[in-house]
């Protein structure tokens, strides 16, 4: 780990489980946190998140600190007056670019000149987002992966407007939660999102087609490739809807290689969108 810091104090906008997760990191690297959801229900839902992720930490002996010295350190509000004071505010609310602009314009209104706003997007452009803002320069990607706890890898995505020196900033502080960086050019689907859809897709095709069950598909990338979780369970844990989110949007981008499979489309439109519904390509215990 390098001998940079995390921000002392740092705003997450979303609570979700990507934002619990990312409020988590932080915590843990010694950070004060807040973290704003849109009502006094989803705020308390995003303490909750929160504070049961940092007791798993310590109960795995992830932390020297106790749970309640974590704890004291997380703050929520509704309000992004709450992130007057943050060096780094990291916008995580769901794929949408017309949420996201609207998330990233209000955080942006309230911080200081020299802090820095990233968003967690996993594919919307960072030029296309930053064209919204004031202060591009001081604006990237910070591409956070579910479970944030246990993933290790945070893709730092530089726009055509970005400091370079946002950008080394954002390599130490993705050090200081221990985590490692790669930094990405904007480009669609960055990195990560580009390579995982592509592989997600024609394992899609594939059990559409009846090649292999979905059990054995995952087996073939999981046993064959040292992948740590095959291409259908995976689609399960990030959300089918969110796969099929992001496969139109690089379709719209990069062409008919990433058009979604009907087996996908059809999936969403029953509801069954893997995990946190309880079925996908496999049966879950809802979340």
């Amino acid at each position: 780990m390098s001998g940079s810091s995390a921000p002392e104090r740092v705003g997450v906008l979303g609570g979700g489980r990507m934002g619990a997760g990312i409020a988590h990191a932080f915590l843990l690297a010694g950070s004060h946190v807040t973290v704003v959801e849109r009502d006094d229900a989803a705020a308390e839902g995003a303490r909750g998140r929160v504070l049961d992720s940092v007791a798993a930490s310590v109960a795995r002996g992830t932390t020297d600190e106790t749970a309640e010295a974590l704890g004291g350190r997380l703050a929520v509000a509704t309000e992004v007056d709450g992130f007057a004071d943050a060096g780094l505010v990291v916008e995580a609310v769901p794929e949408d670019l017309d949420l996201k602009v609207d998330a990233l314009t209000r955080a942006e209104g309230v911080l200081a000149a020299d802090a820095a706003l990233a968003s967690n997007t996993s594919s919307i452009s960072i030029d296309e987002l930053a064209g919204r803002l004031d202060r591009p320069a001081r604006f990237l990607g910070m591409h956070f992966f579910n479970p944030v706890p246990a993933s290790t890898l945070v893709e730092v995505v530089r726009g055509t407007g970005t400091d370079g020196a946002l950008v080394e900033e954002a390599r130490g502080w993705v050090q200081a939660i221990g985590k490692t960086p790669i930094i990405v050019h904007d480009a669609p689907g960055f990195a990560s999102s580009r390579l995982g859809v592509a592989l997600g897709i024609e394992a899609i095709r594939m059990l559409e087609e009846g090649v292999a069950s979905a059990e054995d598909i995952d087996a073939a990338m999981a046993l064959g490739y040292k992948h740590p979780v095959g291409p259908l369970k995976l689609t399960d844990l990030v959300g089918l809807d969110v796969r099929l989110g992001i496969a139109e949007y690089l379709a719209g981008e990069l062409g008919e290689r990433f058009e979604p499979p009907a087996l996908l489309r059809r999936m969403v439109a029953e509801g069954k969108l893997g995990r946190k519904t309880g079925e996908g390509f496999y049966l879950w215990d809802a979340q």
